[in-house]
């Protein structure tokens, strides 16, 4: 092996000259070479890219990845394969695996049976839902994610490796202006002349040596000086003209980002898509069978919304809408007695109060114009009549005289 002794002790003396003149500018000791204010402000421009955009890269790893311990797995396997050169497997998303399973217990339950139909059913769009989902986190690490991997791991450590090299170059150039200002000053004490009176005669041979060291140091330091200042200044526009590449950076980062927008745009779009599929589907297998605490019927949908979706309440000269009918039997037909109808554990709603409106009888519920209150239904209702609580208070409220809120 080839050890350079001298080379290891030239750089030694190097960091240890670089050291002191860092700590002596940490105490104010020693002057500092300041760049100048554009370098500066790309320098600047250049910290707030790179942590912005890690914290960017990070976030949408979290948001494409949630889970974190699945993330850090993900991202080991990604590294064994990438160095073993081979291509990634495909990975089974959440959703897809959720559509497994709801297949699988509808072979158990019988595919012939309305819950064991309905599984089948839910479980293949789950599947789709999770192939969307696996798209949209494809093209998102290709046109998103890799861009800015590329720019923190790729460009930025350049950058870094560029910025400290020119800061090891102005210690040193800082290094060599102490050592002239050291010199000049030695040099003019050396030249002083001499006390004729009081100074011996050999005094004058070592005043004039020294004056002659002085100045050949002088002469060795101010030629070190170009030096460095010349290797500073190529460092500098070196440094510059990376930092000035962020712009090309900004506007890559910019085409990737509308390239994202659109890929979650067309996924979002896609699911919207299947979850109405499903919804249809659900519908024409079940009919009415199955009560939707959220559904409002037909007839009374008009009466809801008004024109461009607007309430019936915010149309000008809007008048209340009339009582619903009664079903055959009386208010309380059958076996539904209102003071014993209990909440259901989900499927409860708040709804606008669009109009004042008289309880007819102690079954239904009074209500006043604009206040809010929580309405539910309950199996064998008419579909033109909810269940509202306000408070302690419980009854039978038009659908007409409401407005749903999501």
């Amino acid at each position: 092996m080839d050890f350079n002794v001298k080379k290891l002790a030239s750089d030694a003396g190097v960091f240890f000259t670089r050291a002191v003149q860092f700590t002596e500018e940490k105490l104010g000791q020693a002057e500092k070479t300041e760049l100048d204010a554009h370098l500066e402000n790309l320098v600047a421009r250049g910290d707030c890219t790179k942590n912005w955009t890690e914290k960017i890269f990070r976030q949408t790893e979290v948001l494409l990845q949630p889970n974190p311990i699945d993330s850090t797995g993900a991202r080991i396997e990604e590294f064994f394969y990438e160095k073993l050169d081979k291509k990634i497997p495909l990975r089974t998303t959440n959703a897809e695996l959720l559509g497994q399973h709801m297949l699988d217990a509808a072979k158990d339950f019988g595919p012939g049976t309305p819950y064991g139909s309905t599984l089948t059913t839910v479980g293949e769009y789950q599947k789709k839902l999770g192939g969307a989902e696996r798209e949209f986190l494809q093209t998102s690490a290709i046109n998103f994610l890799t861009p800015l991997r590329n720019f923190l791991e790729g460009d930025w450590r350049t950058i870094s490796k560029e910025r400290r090299l020119l800061e090891n170059r102005r210690l040193d150039l800082d290094v060599c202006k102490a050592r002239v200002k050291k010199a000049k000053l030695q040099e003019a004490k050396a030249a002083a002349a001499p006390d004729f009176q009081e100074t011996r005669p050999r005094n004058y041979v070592l005043s004039a040596s020294a004056s002659a060291l002085w100045s050949e140091e002088l002469d060795k330091s101010e030629h070190e000086l170009r030096v460095a200042q010349t290797e500073f200044d190529r460092q500098a526009e070196v440094t510059r003209l990376l930092l000035e590449g962020i712009s090309s950076t900004h506007v890559n980062h910019l085409r990737c980002l509308h390239e994202f927008v659109e890929a979650q745009a067309a996924y979002y779009a896609q699911c919207h898509l299947y979850m109405q599929e499903l919804q249809k589907e659900l519908r024409s297998a079940n009919g009415d069978s199955v009560p939707n605490a959220f559904a409002v019927s037909p007839s009374s949908s008009g009466a809801l919304a008004g024109p461009s979706g607007l309430s019936s309440s915010s149309l000008p000269g809007a008048s209340p809408p009339p009582r619903p009918p009664v079903s055959p039997g009386g208010r309380e037909s059958g076996t539904l007695k209102i003071e014993e109808v209990q909440p259901p554990a989900t499927g409860t709603r708040k709804a606008k109060v669009l109009y004042d409106y008289d309880a007819a009888d102690t079954s239904e519920l009074s209500l006043l114009a604009d206040e809010l209150i929580t309405v539910y239904t309950v199996p064998g209702m008419d579909p033109d009549w909810l269940v509202g609580e306000r408070g302690n208070q419980k009854g039978k409220v038009p659908v007409t005289y409401l407005e749903l809120l999501s």
